[in-house]
């Protein structure tokens, strides 16, 4: 049996240790962690098994995989830390903006390493994750492992680093916008009438129906699937206009671009 460990146990570590423990029903993996809140731990603990390490020290002596799930800030110190006790481990890190070679520096190139990053779904299990695989140190057997792990829990996919800021921006940031569109539908609904659960409700089903529609008829482009709602002068044509009129697309690559600038900066 092999042992998952996460310095760090938020949202994002808890919810990788979360996938990982239900990968580990199978006999392979354990999942241990640290993190100064003891509140995620216990929860950790009652959710999926986690057992708790006294400090990060003990998480990266016993793992065999090693997370770090903090914040970028803090990744040096941790890492520095932790750096005697890495010798045949595989590092992992999912702070965003931390490069590949400044992971291996604080680590003391003490081991091979991956760069992930993973958007906020996964705590679902809905998520996408981005997967860097550009250390030389890794072999081919520590790559499949990686590729197994992630592609159990979410969407993965394997790219250079230097394409992670696209994928950040694109992927990683792209929540934020999902979320941006249903409150305007849901405050849309509150102006029609309908209470805010009702709406919240309606509305949640509508953009998770439309997925799946799109999902479920692969050839069809997304234009053809909104031209199918729009009768010929008829009150949906009438609604998307207004949407071109009021530059709505145009906003959504703007947004989607200025986040791509920021996440080049970050990245530098």
């Amino acid at each position: 049996m092999l042992t998952f460990g996460s310095i760090g146990c938020g949202n994002m570590g808890g919810a990788i240790l979360e996938g990982v423990a239900k990968l580990g029903t199978s006999g392979t993996w354990r999942v241990i962690g640290f993190d100064p809140n003891q509140a995620a731990v216990k929860g950790l603990r009652e959710r999926c098994g986690l057992t708790p390490c006294a400090d990060e020290i003990e998480t990266a002596r016993l793992a065999d995989v090693v997370l770090i799930a903090v914040k970028p800030e803090h990744v040096r110190a941790v890492l520095e830390k932790i750096a005697p006790h890495l010798t045949g481990k595989l590092l992992i890190s999912l702070a965003a903006g931390v490069a590949l070679e400044r992971i291996k520096t604080y680590s003391a190139d003490a081991c091979p390493a991956v760069v992930i990053m993973p958007n906020t779904p996964a705590m679902v299990g809905e998520g996408c994750c981005a997967l860097c695989l550009d250390d030389p140190a890794l072999n081919e057997g520590q790559k499949k492992l990686v590729l197994e792990l992630f592609s159990a829990m979410s969407t993965a996919v394997v790219l250079r680093e230097s394409q992670i800021p696209e994928f950040s921006a694109l992927i990683g940031s792209g929540p934020a916008f999902i979320f941006h569109l249903l409150e305007s539908f849901v405050e849309a609904g509150l102006r029609l009438g309908f209470s805010y659960a009702d709406a919240k409700q309606l509305v949640e089903k509508l953009i998770l129906g439309s997925v799946r529609l799109a999902q479920g008829n692969p050839g069809i482009p997304h234009a053809k699937l909104r031209m199918n709602v729009c009768s010929p002068g008829g009150s949906s044509i009438m609604g998307v206009n207004e949407l071109d009129r009021l530059g709505v697309r145009g906003a959504i690559i703007d947004a989607v671009l200025a986040t791509h600038r920021r996440a080049l900066e970050m990245s530098s």
